[in-house]
């Protein structure tokens, strides 16, 4: 079936499903396949469970005409993705980067939404399933979209944006993530830089942090750039922090401070990106303020938490060099009483990893904490005096049994590293 039939299926039956565990009557499912499972074979069930079409690449398993084949299902979710983004013209945002991409995602959804209908990505569904996922999920009536996406090789970029075609871009930074993918940081930027390269090709626009002096060598002959940092672009604003939490006092085009709940001056960027979009967008000040200050982050990003007597800032879903550092050093200088340090280890660093983690115990060191803890065994060798875990169970069983009392905690690691473990094993 060619894609434009599937697509008028489509505007009749506009779900999309991908797993038989979720069952969504009505919807057209897709037996996307894995490494360890044929989808084909959850086909049948899907129908059953009440699907009104399955997606399949192998006709053995096409019993009735509800069945639709396929030569490759993916291939056909990506495509029908594109199909369906080309019926719309209104800005389509593509936001990439090492670091902050979904909390920006999250804080630029929220300005746009409150004066146009905007559909973003759900969590953090920024690969080759969740771009073409959110993509059909976006109706008639949008008016924004933002999609974002997540990459640890090259050319994964440049794919997404083939299907996204993207008229507007943001990369947050370009730091030390998936550096065994990329092979290193230049790699990352020449990564990262393949949604300017789409959009420099196609007349694009992008939103650009010239605190990060690598992007204007990247951002070379895109005509259309709307400027943010600290200073020397269009809209400017410095960090002025009220306990732990991020308030953004602007020194161009309005002199106000916008209030967040965003822990940590790490977070200026992401602040300062939405800023300089709601603006760019003819959104008032006043809303933006109040959608920045609504916002209250979550699923293990930054968030403040209270548990018992402990202050918590749970920065649990993922981590690498270069958000470790910013997070640690952050926390070491805020104005915060008997601080706890528990890390885990940074994932996906290929041949860097012994060396990242030696520098991260180096920089720990600087600072004077109550207690710190460190799991995984990328800190097997180098844990020096600090307690050390080979897994966050082991390590929630000792903090289960010395449950600390009146202490502010940093709890930070790579999702592999599952250091909310150690936050389930507090009292309270």
């Amino acid at each position: 079936m060619d894609i434009s039939r599937l697509y008028e299926l489509y505007l009749q039956y506009p779900f999309i499903q991908t797993d038989t565990r979720k069952p969504q009557p009505g919807a057209i499912f897709f037996a996307l396949s894995g490494g360890n499972f044929d989808g084909n074979t959850f086909a049948a069930q899907a129908l059953e469970q009440g699907a009104a079409y399955a997606v399949i690449d192998n006709a053995a398993y096409a019993i009735s005409d509800r069945y639709i084949v396929v030569a490759d299902v993916l291939i056909a979710l990506q495509e029908l993705a594109k199909h369906h983004r080309q019926q719309f013209d209104i800005p389509f945002i593509a936001i990439t980067g090492s670091n902050g991409k979904t909390t920006t995602k999250e804080l630029v959804a929220a300005v746009l939404s409150s004066k146009y209908k905007t559909y973003a990505t759900e969590g953090n569904l920024n690969n080759h399933i969740g771009v073409p996922l959110t993509l059909l999920k976006i109706k008639q009536d949008a008016q924004m979209a933002i999609i974002e996406m997540g990459a640890n090789h090259l050319r994964e970029i440049a794919g997404y944006c083939e299907i996204a075609l993207p008229t507007h871009g943001i990369i947050t930074n370009c730091g030390k993530a998936h550096i065994e993918g990329f092979g290193g940081i230049e790699g990352v930027r020449k990564g990262k830089g393949e949604l300017y390269d789409f959009l420099r090709a196609h007349n694009g626009a992008i939103f650009r942090n010239t605190d990060l002096d690598y992007l204007e060598g990247m951002a070379h002959d895109i005509q259309q750039q709307t400027t943010y940092g600290s200073a020397n672009a269009q809209y400017t604003g410095v960090p002025v922090m009220k306990d732990v939490f991020l308030n953004v006092a602007m020194t161009t085009a309005t002199d106000t401070t916008i209030e967040t709940h965003l822990v940590g001056e790490y977070n200026l960027p992401n602040a300062m990106t939405a800023i300089a979009v709601g603006m760019h967008f003819g959104i008032s000040v006043d809303s933006i303020k109040s959608a920045i200050a609504a916002y209250n982050p979550d699923n293990s990003r930054s968030q403040w938490l209270q548990k018992d007597t402990n202050q918590i800032i749970l920065d649990a879903y993922n981590a690498n060099p270069t958000s470790m550092r910013a997070a640690i050093i952050n926390f070491a200088t805020a104005n915060l009483p008997s601080k706890q340090l528990w890390i885990g280890g940074m994932k996906e660093m290929g041949t860097e990893e012994a060396f990242e983690h030696r520098e991260l115990v180096t920089l720990i060191a600087q600072y004077k904490w109550q207690h710190v803890i460190l799991v995984g065994k990328e800190f097997k060798d180098i844990h020096n005096h600090y307690t050390w875990f080979e897994n966050s169970a082991d390590a929630a069983v000792y903090v289960a049994n010395h449950p600390p009392q009146n202490s502010s905690i940093l709890i930070k690691g790579s999702r592999g590293s599952k250091m909310e473990t150690l936050l389930a094993a507090l009292p309270g």
